[in-house]
Order: structure tokens, then sequence, then C-alpha cells
């Protein structure tokens, strides 16, 4: 899917800016907006790096990480020929080939990043997004010996599996060898789009776990939520200049999420009433377009039409501590998490630090008592959250925020190790209701769609 209307009139007023810049040399003044990361000058705001796992650097000891940091960061500056590997060259970020990779100090969330380069033959090279591996910057005229695109040209993805949807470049834009190259790449969760020259190149698509790539994939976690910038260099000198970010906010991303991939869904809550909808009615409201969930009543309600497989879209509101829960396949009486295919959870990602301690297959997106969803991609109290979920046979999906945080076939579930060993009679349900689960807590639900497969 190209971009919407809004993203494209966006598009256009950077490319105004950007084609100003591009007539001049060295660093410019970033578009309206955006901040530079690099000052034209000196390597301020950057340290070394390598291909390295950054939630594994965060994990070490503080003395270890800073040992290891500062030994990427001395790297960046050892001599080769009495030349460093990385320098400022008339304002623009020189690189040999040769050193660790150029890594900003800061870590990043959501972003809309711009970046020009400038490789020579046989380059090998690449941007690192949340320092996950990479969007690809090929010599054109390279061979393709292992497989990662390079034929394709730049600006592909380098996901785990060669078959991986999206990850080559939807056309080959690059710009002959010793000219400048232009990305504009924009991220929200783990979905990436790019622009190579203008040209969109890679549309929407979920950059994997490099670092996970030999784990089992019910092991395998999504990247991290916040990470560095790198500048991934070998085999050839590259030059960047001109290199600008522009952080996304949640309401942003929301809207961002919420344009793409609509077709075939249909609303099934009208922002103005309980209109199709069954069971404890007098715990939830409507209130200025969303479904609010009123404060000390539980119960599930249910859109009353019964589903095989079928997708899920809508925005959540949590409060401090808010509790709630996606009802799948629920045959419309009982305890949804164990008479229905499961109840997937609608928590705080901060509940433990009011409540106290949870299992993990209790936190949010976790099919509850079954299969623990991957935690950390929450926008802050307060704010509106995007999530999909997919329920096809057996297996159920949850993406959040743009972040796949379950997929999980639950036919494969050993029912005796799940929570407290209780029984889920309805796991293996073909069909029933979609609802919601309330637990007390005033939980906001608004734009809430359905496609039935």
């Amino acid at each position: 899917m190209l971009p919407t209307a809004p993203i494209l009139k966006m598009h256009r007023l950077y490319l105004v800016v950007l084609l100003v810049v591009a007539a001049s040399c060295g660093q410019a003044a970033p578009p309206t907006g955006f901040t530079s990361l690099f000052n034209g000058t000196d390597l301020a705001g950057w340290r070394g790096g390598d291909t390295y796992d950054h939630r594994k650097l965060m994990a070490l000891p503080a003395a270890e990480r800073d040992a290891l940091v500062a030994k990427w960061t001395a790297s960046l500056t050892a001599l080769k020929d009495g030349k460093p590997h990385w320098s400022v060259d008339a304002g623009e970020l020189l690189n040999d080939g040769l050193g660790g990779y150029a890594t900003t100090v800061r870590d990043y969330g959501d972003f809309e990043l711009l970046v020009d380069w400038k490789i020579t033959t046989g380059t090998d090279s690449g941007l690192y997004l949340r320092g996950v591996p990479q969007v690809q910057i090929w010599d054109p005229a390279m061979p393709d010996p292992k497989g990662h695109g390079a034929a394709k040209g730049s600006g592909g993805l380098w996901n785990n599996a060669k078959t991986s949807p999206g990850r080559d470049p939807l056309v080959r834009a690059d710009r002959p060898v010793g000219e400048w190259n232009r990305f504009r790449v924009i991220m929200v969760g783990s979905r990436v789009s790019i622009w190579l020259n203008d040209q969109p190149v890679v549309d929407h698509v979920i950059l994997e776990n490099f670092y996970d790539k030999n784990l089992p994939p019910a092991q395998r976690r999504p990247i991290p939520a916040r990470g560095p910038i790198q500048l991934q260099t070998h085999g050839g000198e590259t030059r960047w200049r001109n290199l600008y970010i522009r952080e996304i906010g949640p309401a942003e991303a929301t809207r961002l999420l919420a344009a793409r991939g609509n077709d075939g869904f249909q609303p099934i809550f009208n922002g103005k009433n309980l209109d199709g909808w069954a069971g404890p009615l007098d715990a939830v409201a409507a209130r200025d377009g969303a479904l609010v969930w009123q404060k000390g009543k539980g119960g599930t309600i249910y859109w009353n039409r019964e589903l095989t497989d079928f997708h899920a879209r809508l925005h959540f509101k949590l409060p401090t501590a808010g509790n709630n829960g996606l009802a799948l396949r629920y045959p419309g009486t009982g305890d949804p998490a164990y008479v229905g295919m499961c109840e997937l959870q609608i928590l705080d990602d901060n509940y433990e630090k009011t409540k106290g301690p949870i299992d993990p297959r209790q936190a949010h997106g976790s099919a509850y008592g079954m299969v623990a969803a991957a935690r950390g991609y929450q926008f802050p109290i307060g704010e509106w959250n995007f999530q999909e979920v997919s329920v096809v046979g057996s297996r159920v999906r949850v993406e959040l925020n743009g972040t796949v945080i379950l997929d999980a076939d639950l036919a494969t579930v050993d029912l005796p190790s799940v929570l407290a060993g209780k029984p889920h009679p309805g796991k293996d349900r073909p069909s029933g209701f979609f609802g919601f689960a309330g637990h007390n807590d005033q939980v906001e639900f608004r734009d809430i769609l359905l496609k039935s497969l």
C-alpha cells in the first residue's frame, strides 16, 4: 500500500526542503520539526557500536557496558595510514570502511529519519534501526553472493527469512556509485517504510529481530521499543550528511498505523450507543465516541454475531493499573478466559508497580494463563494505543502499536502447565463471539473494527 494523501502532502513538503539542502555541500539546517544527528564538525552525540543486541548491552553491569562501548568508540578514531576510520571532511561524515559503527548516544522509539549517503565501488553499508540490522546500502553493481538482496538495490530490509514479505526493495532507485543518495525512513513500532531518492522502496514492513534469528520461532522476541541509530560501513568508503530525525509521538503513531490495511473491515461500535451488542450492557457507556467501561462493574459484553476466523482492530486507553480483556470465540456465558478460546489481556504494562507481581501469562496481550506476550510496547497511561488481533484456526496474533507481541498456536499449549493448572475447556472452540471482559476499571475503547475471514 502506498502512502496516504496526508503523508504524501508531508512528503512533498520535505522534498522541496531537501532539494534546497542537496544543492549545497556539507550539513545544512534541519527541516522544520527535525533535529540534526550530526553537527557537521565532529562526532559529538555519537559513540562506537557493533552488531550487538542492544537489550543485551543494556543488561550488562554498568562497568562492563561502559568498557565495551569505550572499546567500540576508540575504534572510530583508530588510525590507518595516518588517518582515522571516522572523520569529518567538508561538513560530511566520512568512514573508510573500517572501525566500529557510528552509533547515536541517544535511543529512539518511533521516528522519521532523513539521511544522505554516498558510497564507493564495492561498498556494503547500511542503517541499523534501534540497533537492529538493517536498511541495506549496496554498490548496485555488486553481485548477490549471500542472498541479502544486493542485486535488487539499496533500501531493502535485512530480514531473517529470505522470503519475508516486502523485504526486497519495490523498485531499484540507487543512483550511480559516487553520487549522493537520500533515504527517508519512517519507523512506528517494528514497522518500517522507506523512500530512496524519493521513490517508495519498502512499505510498512516489519523489521525482524536479527539477534533471535537462530531461536525457535516461539522464542523469538520483537525488536526493542527503543534503541540507537547506527551507521554501518564495511568494504569501502562511505560519506554521510544531512542526518535529521523527528520523533513521532503516540497520537501520530496510532494515526499512521490505523490508516493502513483497512480493506474489508467494518465498524461494530457506532460511537453513540450499544446497538448490536449483548451481555451486561449497563457495565459500559458510549461517551465522546468511545466505549467506556464503568468503574466498579464487570462482566463480558459482546458483538452479537458469531465468528469463526477474523481480524479485529481497535484503540484502547488505560487508567493506572487498568484491567480488561478481549473475549475471543466467547460462547455468550461464563468466564471468557476459560469457556471461550481465550481472553487476551488488556492490562497496564506497569500493573505490578501498583498491584503487585503477576504471572507473565497475565501481562498485556497474553492469552490469559496460557501464553505470555512480549512486554514494553504500550504507550504511557492516558494515551491511546492501537491494537490488531488475528484469529485464524487455533492461532492468535496480536500486534500492539506496530509490534507483534504475541503469535501463538493455542492447539500446542500444554494444559497441565497453564496458570494454576486450571482447565480451559473452550480453548479449541471453532467459533464464538468477540467482546470485552471488564474487571471494574475505566478502560476505554474506540474505532472498533472487525473483518470476518
